[in-house]
C-alpha cells in the first residue's frame, strides 16, 4: 500500500509514521508492503528531528512541500492508495493573531490535496480534525451528527476543511473519511501547546501561565490513542463517515490540569500566573465515542495520570529536543 501522510513531521503526524513503520498500525497489508510518503512544509511546528527514528527506513519516502501547491500535491499523489490528512495549523492562540494563514493551510489547502486525490483515483482519503469544530458544550457530549458552530479562527478554518472533505464525498463520490480528536497530548509536541509549555517552563523554573480562572474543560487523548483511531478509520470507517476520537471520559478543567503539572514538575502554585482570558474561549468540550467503538474497535487506552506521568519524563529525558524550539514558541 502507498500511503500519503501530510504533516508527517508534526506532533501527532509523526507519531502515526513511527507507529506505521515499525509497525504499531494495522493497515490490512503487511509491514513490508507499506509504502509512507510524507509530505511537510517543515513550517516552525515541523521538525525532521521527529522521523529520526525511522529515518533510514527504505519505506520512508519524505517530500518537503506546501499543501497549497497543486503540483507538488499531484505528485505525492500519483499512485497512492491512501492519504491520511495531518496537516494543519492548529494553535487557537496564532488564530487569533493571524486568521488568514489557518484558512490558507486548513480550508484551501485541504481542497487542494481532495481535487488531486480526486484526479489521481486515490482509494481513500482520512481527513483528521479536531473536537473544536462543534463549539461549546455545557452539558453531556457531542454526537457525529452534531451540527459544527466553531467559535475560533482556528476552528471555523478546520469547520471549513470537514465540510469540504464531506462535499467531495456528497459530490464526487470519493471515499472520504473524517476524523474528530479531542485535545492530544504526548512526546514531539511542539512547546507551544499547554501541556509542553508548562513542563518545559516548569523544568527551567519559570512560571506558567493559566488563562482566567481555570474553569475550561478539555477531554485529553493520548497520542498513541490518536493515532490507533486514526489507523481504524483507514481501515474500518464508512465512506462519509464522521468518527470522534475522544479520551474516553477524561475531562479535566485547566486549573485541575495545572495543578496535575505542577505535581509532577515539583513546583507550587506559585509558579502560576493568572493572565486576561482567551478571547472566545469555548468553555467545554466532549466527544461521544460510541459509535467509534462501535464501528471501529476504537478505545482509548492510556491512562491520563501514567500518560501525563509518562509525558513529563519525556520532555525531562529530551532537553535537546525542545530547547532550541523555546525561541519559537508563542
Amino acid at each position: 500500500m502507498r500511503l500519503v501522510v501530510t504533516g508527517g513531521a508534526g506532533f501527532i503526524g509523526s507519531e502515526f509514521v513511527r507507529a506505521a513503520l515499525t509497525g504499531q498500525l494495522e493497515f490490512g497489508s503487511t509491514a513490508g508492503d507499506l509504502d509512507l510518503v510524507v509530505l511537510d512544509a517543515l513550517t516552525y511546528s515541523g521538525n525532521r528531528a521527529n522521523l529520526a527514528n525511522v529515518a533510514d527506513d527504505p519505506r520512508l519516502h519524505f517530500v518537503t512541500g506546501d499543501i497549497c501547491d497543486p503540483v507538488v500535491v499531484a505528485q505525492v499523489m500519483y499512485g497512492a492508495d491512501a492519504v491520511v490528512h495531518f496537516a494543519a495549523e492548529s494553535h487557537v492562540d496564532r488564530s487569533i493573531a493571524d486568521p488568514a494563514a489557518f484558512v490558507r493551510t486548513n480550508a484551501v489547502g485541504t481542497q487542494t490535496l481532495l481535487e488531486s486525490a480526486r484526479r489521481a483515483g486515490v482509494g481513500r482519503f482520512v481527513h483528521v480534525s479536531t473536537d473544536e469544530v462543534y463549539g461549546s458544550i455545557g452539558t453531556g457530549s457531542w454526537t457525529p451528527d452534531q451540527p459544527l458552530a466553531p467559535n475560533s479562527p482556528y476552528a471555523a478554518s478546520k469547520a471549513a476543511g470537514d465540510l469540504m472533505a464531506l462535499a467531495y464525498f456528497r459530490t464526487y463520490g470519493m471515499d472520504v473519511v473524517v476524523t474528530r480528536g479531542s485535545n492530544t497530548y504526548g512526546p514531539f509536541q511542539f512547546p507551544e501547546k499547554i501541556i509542553p509549555l508548562f513542563v518545559t517552563n516548569l523544568m527551567d523554573g519559570g512560571t506558567v501561565p493559566l488563562y482566567g480562572d481555570g474553569a475550561n474543560v478539555r477531554d485529553w487523548l493520548h497520542v498513541t490513542d490518536h493515532c490507533q483511531g486514526v489507523a481504524a478509520a483507514l481501515r474500518h470507517g464508512r465512506a462519509g463517515g464522521v468518527y470522534h476520537l475522544g479520551g474516553g471520559g477524561t475531562e479535566l478543567s485547566n486549573r485541575e490540569l495545572t495543578g496535575r503539572l505542577l505535581e509532577l514538575c515539583g513546583a507550587g502554585w506559585d509558579s502560576v500566573r493568572h493572565v486576561e482570558d482567551r478571547k472566545g474561549h469555548d468553555l467545554r468540550y466532549s466527544l461521544d465515542i460510541a459509535a467509534s467503538r462501535a464501528e471501529l474497535g476504537y478505545q482509548p487506552s492510556v491512562d491520563i495520570d501514567a500518560g501525563l506521568a509518562a509525558t513529563v519524563d519525556w520532555y525531562r529525558t529530551h532537553r535537546a529536543w525542545w530547547e532550541p524550539l523555546r525561541a519559537t514558541a508563542s
